[in-house]
């Protein structure tokens, strides 16, 4: 990372700046911009992730850089985050998007904008970029979405294919911790702790909510901008890393937005492109100022004349679950879908892949519960060692089909689409279909995943039971994937009926039979292009040389390992992360810590022994000052039911101010 100290303007930070919501309600922002400038665009990004400590490093990093090259840069609080005022009740509300449009009109309007606005953010803060797109505020004329989705029952963080992930109650987990935290009372005054009891006793236990919707009904469509493309007149740029959980919407952003779109994706997990990990790490803020100059001043830079999409084809590496670097190299394509990919059709037969079919048989799979434990995390961040395995662990939990031995170089660009016919023992199950590179050695390199609640084989709206032993024929997208496939490699497709601890198990073990030779997997292979040998390269990473005023008080630490009791025969993973303790001098000693403590356990024989556990504390100081809080959630289930349990203490001091308890049964509906 090159970090940069000569701009071409002079910057100035305003912390804070209040900006009042229509209904009176104040949030907090920080705002970089030049000194002695002409009015300039305003980039935004919005997000309840605390701009005082929860990103403040990334933003020293990223937000200055834009405003040395002639940007105001706002970093807000979302209502009911950080120094706001108000409770935050939930993910992407209408609430959200009204303020986020009453503050792009109210940045319009202020004497250092031009009145041109973008939008930039990841996760959180790319999806409400996409959706305040879709309300159409007048200002706003481009946005960067990065690590984002259209839909978010499809592509988010709480089902995949119509199966229930247990980020879900992860994620609720990291949401009802933080919704507990304080606003510092040296920005807010002695009304700190008014808001913090407020946000306490009012922002509530969200996981009920996300498992009272299972299937995909207007609760998901809310905020899912897939419903209507036609709706962002802004140009987007999508980004996303193929270590990342929400990579599949940058290829059907492209697809199905009629404003200008391009896409990029690396090799990246859930993180800024400039600092990710695996790397190749690039100049993505350079890239951003293309964007944004095109788009935002009417500079002509070239980016709209190159081709819509560039991604990373990934070359085969030794499987592990952490990478510094992923080997491989850019390509690109002028549009997407792609005119180019030549779909190859493998056959499932008795012998593995084939060509062309074979008389056909049906064989049965049915999966421990356990199956999946290498699998990582759905959505991997980079930092630690959650990325996928070595695969070989998996294959007595596995139906295996393996290709011949490759004799040619190909490369794949897209999803690869697996149609299979089978017959279930049960009238709710599920399909997990992983796609493998097996080296010469063996060794076995995850590429991509699908997975399949079967009864929502024709509908995620209107999922029907299985009958028994009656065959079905779908069709199942896998996650889009960039890779090589080299001579001496096979290709694998692994099936199972459990992947644990990704996705929560069905209500029983079910056995299901597939049909070979009436299954086909499909390759989006991608052929050689001359013009990928005259792509412009992407520049070294940048970032603002204006690190954050921080003393790092104990060093962050994290720990993930399985273990099998070999007397009950129960399998827990267990994941401890320590933040460590952080000062932030420039915010007058405020200190901050934070730690969870993680457990998934089930049986391999038994699918309603599966259970979830996490223990999340928070801890601010300032001098004698202090706040505490601790946040449980337990979520457990019967053949009928979840049964999702939490816990909040909250002290002042060592005062206990606060306890509240939930416990929630709610019905399973097919999944």
């Amino acid at each position: 990372m090159k970090y940069v100290t000569d701009f071409p303007h002079k910057i100035e930070k305003h912390d804070p700046v209040w900006i009042e919501m229509t209904d009176g309600v104040r949030l907090a922002a920080t705002i970089w911009r030049p000194v002695n400038a002409e009015p300039v665009p305003a980039i935004l990004e919005f997000l309840p992730y605390r701009r005082m400590d929860g990103t403040a490093e990334r933003d020293a990093l990223t937000h200055p850089y834009f405003a040395g090259h002639g940007y105001a840069c706002i970093r807000i609080d979302m209502r009911g985050s950080g120094d706001s005022d108000g409770v935050l009740t939930g993910e992407y509300l209408s609430q959200e998007q009204d303020d986020a449009v009453t503050i792009i009109a109210w940045l319009a309007q202020q004497e250092w904008c031009d009145g041109n606005v973008g939008m930039i953010g990841i996760s959180w803060g790319g999806f409400n970029g996409l959706q305040v797109a879709a309300r159409q505020p007048k200002a706003l004329k481009a946005i960067v979405s990065i690590c984002s989705t259209d839909d978010r029952y499809a592509d988010d963080i709480h089902y995949m294919g119509g199966c229930l992930l247990l980020d879900n109650p992860w994620w609720h987990s990291y949401m009802f911790s933080l919704n507990t935290s304080p606003p510092d009372p040296d920005v807010v005054g002695n009304r700190w702790y008014e808001i913090w009891k407020e946000r306490l006793e009012g922002s509530g236990f969200w996981i009920g909510e996300w498992l009272r919707h299972q299937r995909r009904d207007e609760f998901w469509k809310h905020g899912s901008v897939c419903e209507d493309f036609s709706k962002i007149n802004a140009a987007v740029y999508a980004v996303g890393g193929w270590a990342d959980g929400y990579t599949n919407a940058v290829f059907r952003l492209l697809e199905g937005l009629q404003s200008p779109c391009k896409g990029l994706v690396g090799p990246w997990a859930h993180k800024y492109p400039h600092f990710a990990k695996p790397g190749p790490a690039m100049g993505f803020l350079q890239e951003c100022l293309r964007w944004w100059d095109y788009w935002l001043k009417g500079i002509e830079t070239g980016i709209m004349d190159e081709p819509q999409l560039r991604a990373w084809v990934q070359d085969p590496v030794v499987p592990m679950p952490f990478y510094v670097e992923r080997p491989g190299k850019w390509v690109a394509e002028q549009g997407w879908p792609s005119q180019r990919i030549d779909w190859q059709e493998w056959f499932l037969n008795t012998d593995g892949l084939d060509e062309e079919p074979k008389p056909s048989r049906a064989l049965s799979i049915c999966s421990a519960n356990d199956t999946g434990q290498r699998g990582g995390r759905w959505c991997a961040f980079g930092l630690d060692a959650d990325g996928p395995e070595d695969q070989r662990g998996e294959e007595g939990g596995s139906l295996i089909f393996d290709g011949p031995i490759i004799d040619e170089t190909f490369d794949i660009l897209g999803a690869p689409v697996l149609e299979v016919e089978f017959a279930s023992d049960k009238p709710v199950a599920m399909l997990a279909v992983v796609l493998s590179d097996v080296a010469p050695d063996g060794a076995v390199t995850k590429i991509s995943l699908g997975v399949l609640n079967l009864t929502h084989r024709d509908s995620h709206e209107h999922p029907e039971r299985l009958n028994l032993g009656t065959p079905y024929r779908v069709r199942l997208k896998l996650n889009d994937c960039g890779h090589r496939f080299e001579p001496g490699h096979r290709i694998r497709i692994a099936f199972s009926t459990a992947y644990w601890p990704m996705i929560w198990p069905m209500p029983e073990q079910a056995t299901l039979w597939i049909s070979t030779s009436e299954s086909v997997l499909r390759l989006p292979v991608r052929p050689e292009s001359a013009a990928d040998l005259d792509l412009k390269a992407f520049e070294e990473p940048e970032a603002a040389a204006q690190p954050l005023d921080a003393l790092a008080l104990k060093p962050a630490s994290f720990q993930r390992w399985f273990e099998r009791d070999v007397v009950t025969g129960m399998v827990h993973c267990r994941q401890k992360d320590d933040e460590g303790v952080t000062e932030l001098n420039e915010h007058n000693g405020w200190q901050v810590a934070s730690t969870h403590e993680e457990t998934y356990a089930i049986h391999p024989d038994d699918p309603l022994s599966a259970s979830f556990e996490v223990h999340w504390t928070e801890n601010y100081s300032r001098g004698t000052w202090q706040v505490r809080t601790k946040t449980t959630t337990r979520m457990t289930c019967t053949k009928t039911d979840f049964i999702v349990k939490g816990d909040m203490v909250a002290y002042f001091g060592e005062e206990e101010v606060h306890h509240q308890s939930f416990e929630e049964v709610i019905p399973r509906h097919l999944v």
